[in-house]
């Protein structure tokens, strides 16, 4: 039982201010970045997460320095051709796609092959979008069944530029090819669907060379050689995917009101705001600022009188992909229908998404209509549950049992939620806030 939530309890209003951790995308991001530097970088709010040590173990195996003082992070980078390849490296990504998607890019020209392997749910999820691209550049892969975990990666000392098309909208993609273009003598050429943007970002802030045109549908990016990368010295802002989860408790909830501080609100990350916007709830962003090349800023979420529903425009797709499920609960109470479409990149994820969507809002009692890509949503504004909820055999995806928890919050019923350390992969502590939110609200706390 020790794994499982059970939640009996409909949060009551509340007025809090809160600190999520470090933002997932950027600390593992950073983790790459510092692992090919020359010297020591330093960072602050690190999430230390399981998909963050699982990419501190992994450059640990390439010979890379890692040391945790006062809270900080340090690595000493030796040099973008530093790492240190050996026969019979194995690194577990465990359930992160970011890190092994990303770290292949930084593999292309390994002298020994490298296995990499994962957790069950990324075993499950195709490589091939990866492998296809980075074996042009002259590296070989083998791969589970043609497509999954584990594989191994050939590099090769023979490497050209490539050009690429990246159609899905995979920042994971589209940053691995970067990642390998970096190590290749001449112009790497990118043509990618508008996705996150931390990747090019940070190469941009590190002086890198790198260029972005950015036009309407996608951006063209072309990367050379990098010789030399300075350390990074960071404090890691927040993270809106895991913001998103309070953001919506609100939007759900009775006369309340939350401020989260200090959150990474890059427009490629954005898309949540954009949609709860048009759905009438009240988002603030205050204390705006720049940092590093992305933007930060407080956010103030205030719950609404009423909630609209929504045909969503598909061009927010990409800037929301890991928030939909968290969205859906939000048009489970709006009035109307709401409409989500070409959505089939949220089954690329550690579990079939709108699989689980459908799942999650049939057992709360909303009517939904789904495709392989799209999902109607019938909202009822009077949802109250009151029956029993099992939710199990997810493929312990932690954003579906953080959806099934604010679910259970927000609508009442009595909830047996499996795979509790789930969270662990992105949002260790989230039971710690909303134990303080239920203080707040004087309500009984999780054991």
């Amino acid at each position: 039982m020790s794994n499982i939530l059970v939640n009996r309890d409909k949060l009551k209003s509340f007025d809090k201010t809160i600190v999520v951790p470090g933002d997932k995308s950027l600390s593992i991001r950073w983790i790459l970045f510092a692992s090919l530097a020359s010297g020591v970088s330093s960072a602050s709010n690190l999430l230390i997460s399981q998909d963050v040590l699982a990419s501190i173990k992994a450059i640990k195996q390439l010979g890379i320095k890692v040391n945790f003082k006062n809270d900080k992070c340090f690595i000493s980078g030796n040099g973008i051709d530093g790492y240190k390849y050996k026969k019979n490296i194995k690194i577990n990504a465990k359930n992160s796609g970011t890190l092994g998607r990303l770290i292949l890019g930084l593999l292309i020209n390994t002298t020994y092959p490298i296995k990499i392997i994962g957790d069950k749910s990324l075993s499950k999820r195709d490589f091939r979008r990866i492998t296809g691209p980075l074996s042009k550049f002259g590296a070989q892969f083998k791969l589970n069944k043609g497509k999954n975990l584990p594989l191994t990666i050939f590099g090769s000392q023979k490497l050209k530029p490539i050009n690429y098309t990246e159609k899905k909208g995979s920042a994971q993609c589209k940053s691995s090819v970067l990642f390998g273009g970096m190590r290749v003598n001449g112009t790497t050429i990118i043509k990618a669907k508008k996705s996150r943007n931390h990747t090019e970002l940070l190469c941009k802030y590190l002086n890198l060379p790198i260029s972005v045109k950015t036009k309407k549908k996608q951006d063209e990016i072309k990367i050379n050689k990098v010789k030399n990368i300075q350390p990074l010295n960071y404090n890691i802002p927040s993270d809106i995917s895991s913001s998103a989860f309070f953001i919506v408790l609100t939007a759900l909830s009775n006369n309340s009101k939350i401020i989260i501080k200090n959150v990474n609100v890059n427009p490629s990350r954005t898309g949540i705001i954009t949609i709860l916007k048009k759905m009438g709830i009240s988002i603030i962003f205050k204390n705006k600022k720049f940092y590093r090349g992305e933007k930060i800023a407080d956010i103030e979420v205030k719950s609404p009188n009423s909630i609209k529903s929504i045909n969503c425009p598909s061009n927010f797709n990409s800037s929301a992909i890991d928030e939909f499920l968290i969205i859906f609960l939000v048009a489970a109470k709006a009035e109307g229908i709401s409409y989500f479409k070409n959505l089939a990149e949220l089954n690329q994820k550690e579990s079939p998404r709108l699989k689980w969507a459908k799942i999650i809002l049939t057992k709360i009692g909303i009517k939904t209509i789904t495709t392989k890509d799209s999902i109607k949503i019938y909202g009822n504004p009077r949802l109250n549950i009151k029956k029993k909820i099992l939710i199990q055999n997810y493929l312990k995806d932690h954003r579906v049992f953080m959806t099934c928890v604010i679910a259970a919050l927000s609508f009442g019923g009595e909830w047996n939620i499996h795979d509790k350390d789930s969270i662990k992969t992105s949002f260790p502590n989230f039971l710690k806030i909303i134990n303080n939110l239920k203080k707040n609200a004087k309500k009984k706390k999780y054991n």
